[in-house]
Formats: structure tokens, sequence, C-alpha cells
């Protein structure tokens, strides 16, 4: 009896560090990869930088209003540059508008529910057509390539955009978030981007075969260009995918389709503070602010100027 008791004893030691092994490994991600330790009114802040980005985005693109043409006080700071009126089709407008509108709410509730107060400081925006084509590697094409010349061509800037957002507020903001008020306030937001990367991609999937004028390049080919543009920026693997994959990467290995786009088993990817700002600073540097974020405002982001976390 002595004997078998030692030999199942053995047996869940064995059990016991290979979970602790494997547990180990999963969590070990290179430094450029990993959370940043903060508070949650620095993560907050950290966010409001992004919302007040796609709501002057939306807003101006579909009516060339801004945040304080819909709530006067709620921002300051210096006037994006760059802005254009897309040439969208009215359907398309109007669901661009409500986003827009519903981000300048969102804003509204974190400083209802947060320490932060109104006005909430702009950083200095650039919606420069040229900015967003290079972010997304689709310089160099004839005719340049225009965000705002068409539904198709803002459609395809604005899915690797919201879908990189989506995967920090999901994987990276929601469990980070201490309080129950502020982690329903992080979660009601992160639904809303959850609905618009959603709309975006259910959208372009709908023509994936079809050209994009003036192009000959077909919107699947467009997604996986601007995808491997946002991977190579972000540098930490494969997290936006186009809407065509190899049958390796789809769902259970059944299905080149990609409408909703995930890991091994179909979750979403994870996207840490650092990731997205080298994304959207275009530069692979989440201390260098250029692209559509020339600055970028708050305690986070100091502190990764500080500590030279790039």
């Amino acid at each position: 009896m002595a004997s078998r008791s030692c030999l199942y004893a053995f047996l869940l030691l064995l059990a016991f560090q290979s979970t602790v092994i494997k547990a180990n490994t999963v969590a070990v991600l290179p430094p450029q990869c990993r959370p940043i330790v903060a508070g949650t009114l620095a993560r907050f802040e950290y966010l409001v930088n992004l919302i007040i980005g796609f709501a002057e985005f939306f807003l101006r693109s579909s009516t060339g209003a801004g945040i304080e043409d819909i709530a006067p006080g709620l921002v300051q700071g210096p006037v994006p540059i760059g802005a254009t009126v897309a040439n969208l089709d009215n359907a398309t407008r109007a669901a661009i508008r409500e986003f827009g509108l519903a981000l300048v709410g969102n804003l509204r509730a974190i400083v209802d529910e947060t320490l932060l107060r109104a006005p909430l400081s702009r950083p200095q925006l650039n919606f420069t057509a040229g900015v967003f084509a290079g972010i997304l590697n689709l310089s160099g094409l004839t005719p340049p390539f225009n965000v705002y010349g068409s539904t198709t061509q803002f459609l395809l800037v604005a899915e690797p955009l919201t879908s990189s957002l989506l995967q920090f507020y999901l994987a990276q903001v929601i469990p980070s978030i201490a309080g129950n008020d502020q982690s329903q306030l992080a979660a009601g937001i992160g639904l809303t981007a959850a609905a618009q990367a959603g709309y975006f991609r259910t959208r372009l999937n709908a023509i994936v075969n079809s050209p994009v004028p003036p192009y000959t390049m077909t919107v699947a080919n467009f997604t996986n260009t601007t995808a491997t543009a946002v991977n190579q920026l972000g540098l930490c693997g494969v997290k936006n995918e186009g809407l065509i994959v190899p049958l390796s990467l789809g769902a259970e290995n059944r299905t080149t389709t990609n409408v909703v786009p995930g890991d091994v088993n179909s979750l979403s990817p994870r996207r840490t503070e650092r990731e997205v700002l080298r994304i959207v600073f275009g530069t692979r540097n989440a201390t260098r602010p250029g692209g559509i974020f020339l600055s970028f405002n708050g305690a986070l982001f100091r502190q990764l100027v500080a500590l030279r976390q790039s």
C-alpha cells in the first residue's frame, strides 16, 4: 500500500509540474509584447486618446463636424489636420456618423464614472489621406489610395484600425480595470467597439471577391495587405487577419472565410498598449508619435517614454 501511495503521489507531482511548466510557457512573452503595469485611471486616460481619435475621424469623415459641435466643452486641444468629408453612400454615412456620436457618449460616460474631468485633452491628430495609406502599406498605388475617395476605400481603412482597437479593449483593458462601475464602463465601451468592428468586416465580406475601383486588387487582397501591415507595425505576431485565410488558419481548420478573426481557438487575440501605439503612430515605436497621432496624452504614455519602452 505504501508503495502504491508513493506512486500516486509521484504521478500527481509530475502532473502538477507539467501544468506549471505549460502555464509558464504560455505566459512568457517577448519584452516588447508585455502589457504595462498601470492603474485604472491611467488606463482610462490612455483610452481617452484613442476614443477621441476615432470619434473625430468618424464624425469629420461623415459630416465634417467635430466633437465640439456635438458636445461643447467635452474636449479641448488642437484641431485635427487633414480631416475631409468622405465620398460615402448615404447608408454608410449614417452609420459612420452614428459611430462617431456613440464614441462621444463613451467619452461623456468616462467623465461621469471616473476621476477624469472635462474638458478632456485632445491629442494632435493627423487625418491626411496619405497618413492612412502609409500606415496600412497602401502607398505607391496609382492613383494614390484615398481613404475618403469611396465607401469601399473608407471601409478598408476603418476595419483594420477598429479591429486592432477591439483587441486592446477586450483582451487588455477590460480584464485590468478595478472597481465594479469602472469594469462595467470598460465592458460597455468594448461592446460598442466590437459592434463597430463587426460592421466593417461584414460590409467588406459582402464584396470580398470584388475589385476595388480604380484598382484590380480585390477586397480580399486589400484586407490581407492591411492586416499584414498592422501586424508588422505591432511587432507581436499575427493578430489582424484578412477576410480570406489559408485553411490552416480558418476556424477549426475547416474554412477559409474569416469574417470573425481569432486565434487557434477562435478567441480574439490581445494587443497591448505598446502594440496599439506602434500601429496608430505608424513608427513601430510606442514612444515616438507620428502617423494618426502626432501627440499622445496621459501618465501611461509618459511612463513609457520615461522607461524608453518602445
